[in-house]
C-alpha cells in the first residue's frame, strides 16, 4: 500500500494584482482546506454530546489538562504544567499553565476548570459522554488562581485519560454561561490552535486559526497552524466520498470505502492512511430480557451460526481484520482466556435443537411450541453497520431464523430503539484510550448495557479494574477476567477491528493524528504549492 513519508513545508505564496499603471504590493494569499465528516452529529458540543466525528474539529478547538502522546502512550503536559495524585489516589491536583487565553479573551485559570468540570457534571446537561468519562469525582476546588484539586469519592484510574480527551477540553466560562446547554454549540470557544467559527447543522463546520495560540504541548510539531481556515463538510453516504475526493471538493476524508481505497492507493494523486482506531470493535449486542436471545444457548448458536471472516472481507476487503474478542480493538493488547467461537453453523442447529428450535417447515423455519424463530436486528447508519446486519440477518435466516432489520438514521432513533427494548441485536460501540470504557457497556448501571445482562461478578471485576490507579497489569488481568465472563454468557457479537481508512489529497502535508485514532493534529497540516 502506498503511504507517501510527508516532510512539513512551510508554504508563502504572494499574489500580486496588476493595476493599469503598476503592480501592487503582494499579499498573503489565504489557505483553505476541506475536511470531510462522514457523519452529521445530531449535536456537536463534546461536554454533551458522545459523537467521535465532533472530536475530529473540535480537538483542535479545545486544550485539555493533558495530552496523551500517541507514539508513547504517555500523558505529557497540556493546560497543566504538572499535576500530583495523592497515595490513595482520591485527589489530583493540577498546576495550570500561565498566560493562555481563550478564544474571546477570558483568561484560562483554576476558575475555568472548576466552571468546565462542575458544567459536565450537572445533571440538567445531561451530557452522553463526558459526565460518565469523570467517574466518582465529587468536587473541585480551586486552591489559588492556578492550582485546582480534584477529588474523588474512590480511586479512578482512567481519570487521566478522561481529562486528555476532547469531551473535557477546556471551554471559556463566559460563553457556556452566556450560550448555555442549547445553544452552546453554536458558539464554541476553547484555548487550541484554531478558533470556532460556525456550525450550520448538516451543511458545515468552519474553523480559522488562531494567531495568538502559544502554548502547543510536545505533540504537535507546529507551534502555530499553517493552514488559515478549514472547512468541515457532512458526507453520510460513503458512495459520494471518494467521488469528492478526486473532483477536488474535500481534501482529506475518513471512512472510505474499500472498493474505492483500492484505486485510491495507487494513484499519484493521493495517498491512503489505514487508522486502527482504539476501542472497541463493531460489534451487535443481544437482549437478553427478550425471547429467544435471554437463553445463553440460544446467543451462542447465533454467534457460531455467523461466518464473521467471509462477512468482513465481503465488506472491508484486505484493510480490516476479524475481531476475536469482544474488547479493544487496538487497545492494550487484552488477551481473553477462551477463544471466540468459530463459524459452525452445524453447531448452531445443534444448539438450537437442544433448546427446542426445531426445523418444523418445508423451506427450513425454526419453531418451538408452534411460536417462530423471530429476531429483530437494530443497526446504526455509519461505518458499515448497516451493510453487515443484512449479511448477520442472511446467516441467521440460513439456520432457520426468521429475521427483520431496522436501520436507525441516527444516534438519537438508536438510543429510542434500545430504550423501547424490542430488539434482539443491536450495534453500537465507543471509541478510547483507556479500557475502562467498557464499565458503560458491561456494568449493570452502564449508560450503554444493552444487552441488559446484570452480573455481580462482571460489576466487581469492572469496579475494581477502574479503581487500580497505577497497576495497569494487574487491570488488564482484571478485564481479561470480564472478558472471559462476557464469552461464557455470548452478550456481544464482535465483527471487526475498526480501521479508519483516510484518503488525501497529496498536495496536504503533515497529516497524523491523536492517541484516540480519529483527531487529526490539524495544527501540524500545510499545503503544497
Amino acid at each position: 500500500m502506498k503511504h507517501r513519508r510527508l516532510i512539513p513545508l512551510i508554504i508563502l505564496i504572494f499574489l500580486f494584482v496588476s493595476t493599469s499603471t503598476a503592480c501592487s504590493i503582494g499579499t498573503k494569499e489565504s489557505s483553505t482546506l476541506v475536511y470531510g465528516l462522514t457523519l452529521s452529529p445530531t449535536g456537536i458540543d463534546p461536554h454533551l454530546n458522545a459523537s467521535s466525528e465532533l472530536g475530529i474539529p473540535l480537538a483542535s478547538v479545545y486544550d485539555t489538562l493533558v495530552f496523551r502522546d500517541p507514539a508513547s502512550g504517555e500523558f505529557v503536559p497540556g493546560l497543566s504544567e504538572t499535576w500530583s495524585i495523592s497515595p490513595d489516589g482520591l485527589t489530583y491536583t493540577f498546576f495550570l499553565r500561565r498566560g493562555v487565553t481563550f478564544h474571546d479573551g477570558t483568561i484560562f485559570n483554576a476558575q475555568a476548570v472548576q466552571a468546565n468540570l462542575e458544567y459536565v457534571m450537572n445533571p440538567d446537561h445531561h451530557s452522553q459522554k463526558a459526565q460518565f468519562m469523570l467517574g466518582p469525582l465529587q468536587e473541585v476546588e480551586i486552591i489559588d488562581d492556578y492550582t485546582v484539586a480534584l477529588y474523588l469519592s474512590e480511586p479512578f484510574a482512567p481519570l487521566l485519560d478522561s481529562l486528555s480527551d476532547v469531551y473535557l477540553g477546556m471551554a471559556s466560562p463566559v460563553a457556556l454561561e452566556t450560550w448555555g446547554p442549547t445553544e452552546y454549540q453554536f458558539h464554541q470557544v476553547g484555548t487550541g490552535p484554531y478558533r470556532f467559527v460556525e456550525y450550520i447543522p448538516n451543511d458545515k463546520i468552519t474553523l480559522t486559526r488562531n494567531p495568538d495560540y502559544a502554548w502547543a504541548p510536545s505533540i504537535y510539531q507546529n507551534a502555530k497552524a499553517k493552514i488559515d481556515t478549514i472547512v468541515f463538510r457532512f458526507y453520510e453516504d460513503p458512495a459520494t466520498r471518494a467521488i469528492a475526493l478526486e473532483s477536488g471538493e474535500v481534501d482529506v476524508i475518513g471512512e472510505i470505502p474499500p472498493h474505492d481505497a483500492d484505486r485510491i492507493a495507487v494513484s499519484s494523486d493521493f495517498d491512503l492512511y489505514p487508522i486502527a482506531i482504539p476501542g472497541q470493535p463493531m460489534q451487535f449486542f443481544f437482549n437478553t430480557k427478550k425471547a429467544p436471545t435471554d437463553a445463553a444457548l440460544v446467543r451462542r448458536a447465533l454467534i457460531h451460526a455467523i461466518n464473521r471472516p467471509q462477512a468482513v472481507k465481503t465488506i472491508f476487503g484486505v484493510y480490516s481484520p476479524v475481531a476475536d474478542s469482544p474488547f479493544l480493538a487496538s487497545s492494550f493488547n487484552l488477551e481473553p482466556q477462551e477463544s471466540f467461537p468459530t463459524y459452525d453453523p452445524e453447531t448452531a442447529g445443534t444448539l438450537l435443537d437442544e433448546v427446542g428450535w426445531r426445523i418444523t417447515d418445508e423451506e427450513g423455519h425454526r419453531s418451538r411450541n408452534d411460536v417462530p424463530l423471530e429476531l429483530h436486528i437494530v443497526a446504526p447508519p455509519w461505518g458499515s453497520n448497516s451493510e453487515m446486519a443484512q449479511l448477520i440477518r442472511a446467516d441467521w435466516e440460513a439456520i432457520g431464523a426468521r429475521v427483520t432489520l431496522e436501520i436507525a438514521p441516527g444516534f438519537g432513533p438508536l438510543k429510542e430503539a434500545q430504550a423501547e427494548g424490542e430488539y434482539h441485536a443491536i450495534g453500537i460501540n465507543l471509541f478510547g484510550t483507556d479500557p475502562d470504557l467498557l464499565r458503560s457497556f458491561y456494568s449493570s448501571t452502564g449508560l450503554y448495557n444493552w444487552s441488559q445482562f446484570e452480573d455481580p461478578e462482571i460489576d466487581r471485576l469492572l469496579t475494581q479494574a477502574a479503581q487500580e490507579s497505577l497497576d495497569l497489569d494487574a487491570r488488564l488481568n482484571l478485564y481479561e477476567q470480564v472478558s472471559s465472563r462476557v464469552q461464557e454468557e455470548a452478550l456481544v457479537l464482535p465483527i471487526r477491528n475498526y480501521v479508519n481508512l483516510v484518503a488525501v489529497n497529496n498536495r496536504v502535508e503533515g497529516l497524523h493524528f491523536t492517541a484516540q485514532g480519529w483527531y487529526p493534529i490539524l495544527i501540524d497540516l500545510q499545503l503544497a504549492p
